[in-house]
């Protein structure tokens, strides 16, 4: 098949460019090709060598924004969502393509189209849903309605809490979030060398994922061996730059933390992530039982244990035991898991180990390149 996959996500980055890479090199290794459609002025962090076809209409980011200047730029990003619509479908009935992937959608999307002509393409359209809570999965049942009869509007849902929602759109499939793998280095080359365990803290920041009670918690641990914290983190709003700057300057002078003020794209990202032995996710916000992580799938990917909040897909660590959970927002807990942790690091990690292993076959990316392509082929309304 030839996929289409309209990427409109202004200054893509991180798990984007994972995920959009697995939809290219998974895709093409099954002997489909791909090609991108992009806004105006759309520019990528990342080369996918693929052939990239603009549509009229810029990307627009309200990221930051509040009050009435959100407002307008939500408006003006909803019209240009039309334009790209327009687009595709006269690309579709053109022939250019077998199928269309939006893969980042949300309920949003599905309302957008109703006054679009593309709701009437002739090839699929796939909208990948990236988890929903129990609110937004009836939203999405409400904005998937006027579809019912149109079988090429066809929606992927990828989570781990396929049980927790209770789904009744047609032409729906459910599957498990991919691993994000190292693609572009052998991780052994950067595996911890000696005797010390390396923890890491990754991603954008933001104040919900709980960094200041993770360096706390952190610091309150006592430890049979050596241990260091090695936190990066991205920033896109002035109040998060800020605020890391100021937890920065709070535990600059804690010899065991080693900060990292910018974002990681690319093999210095996956050097990172291999360069260190557990990764820990202490993230707050109870969207996180539904939403993916994708530092979850990161560690799956690199074959790195966690130390999770137990809100942060919990399905995950019931399933393998990939890890360490610890009740959401309870700091001894926290400090408790990272001594138990790291103290017996040395019996527990072929256990981990083997865990990974398997976590790594059941959410491989060659497994969602498969699910699209069922979704793709019309091969009704499944779960797997």
């Amino acid at each position: 098949m030839r996929f289409a996959i309209m990427e409109s996500v202004v200054t893509p980055g991180g798990h984007e460019i994972d995920f959009d890479r697995i939809l290219v090199e998974e895709l093409s290794s099954l002997r489909h090709t791909v090609e991108f459609y992009v806004p105006e002025r759309h520019r990528f962090k990342w080369d996918y060598g693929v052939p990239v076809h603009t549509l009229q209409g810029k990307g627009i980011s309200y990221q930051g924004a509040r009050g009435m200047k959100k407002f307008v730029l939500s408006a003006k990003r909803e019209l240009h969502r039309q334009y790209w619509y327009r687009d595709m479908y006269h690309y579709a009935c053109a022939g250019k393509f077998d199928a269309i992937i939006f893969p980042s959608a949300t309920y949003r999307y599905l309302r957008a189209l109703k006054i679009s002509p593309l709701k009437h393409s002739p090839v699929p359209v796939l909208f990948l849903i990236h988890g929903l809570t129990p609110d937004e999965a009836k939203r999405l049942d409400k904005a998937a309605e006027p579809f019912a009869k149109l079988p090429n509007i066809r929606i992927g849902v990828q989570t781990f809490a396929r049980n927790k929602l209770h789904l009744a759109a047609d032409h729906l499939r459910i599957y498990s979030p991919p691993n994000y793998i190292p693609r572009d280095i052998h991780p052994s080359d950067f595996s911890p060398k000696g005797d010390t365990i390396i923890l890491g803290f990754f991603g954008q920041y933001r104040r919900e994922k709980n960094l200041k009670f993770l360096l706390d918690a952190f610091l309150a641990g006592s430890y049979t061996r050596p241990v260091c914290l090695f936190v990066q983190g991205a920033t896109q709003t002035k109040a998060d730059r800020e605020d890391f700057d100021r937890l920065i300057r709070a535990y600059e002078k804690e010899k065991t933390i080693q900060f990292l003020h910018e974002p990681l794209i690319g093999m210095a990202w996956q050097k990172a992530l291999a360069s260190i032995s557990a990764i820990v996710i202490p993230y707050g916000n109870e969207r996180y039982r539904y939403h993916t992580s994708a530092m979850i799938s990161n560690a799956i990917g690199y074959k790195k244990p966690v130390l999770a909040a137990d809100n942060v897909n919990p399905e995950v660590l019931a399933a393998h035991a990939i890890g360490v959970s610890f009740p959401n927002g309870d700091s001894r807990a926290l400090t408790q898991a990272l001594e138990k942790f790291v103290n017996t690091y040395a019996e527990e990690k072929n256990k981990y180990a083997s865990a990974l292993d398997q976590a790594y076959t059941e959410y491989a990316p060659s497994r969602l390149a498969e699910n699209i392509v069922a979704l793709a082929s019309d091969e009704g309304r499944d779960i797997c």
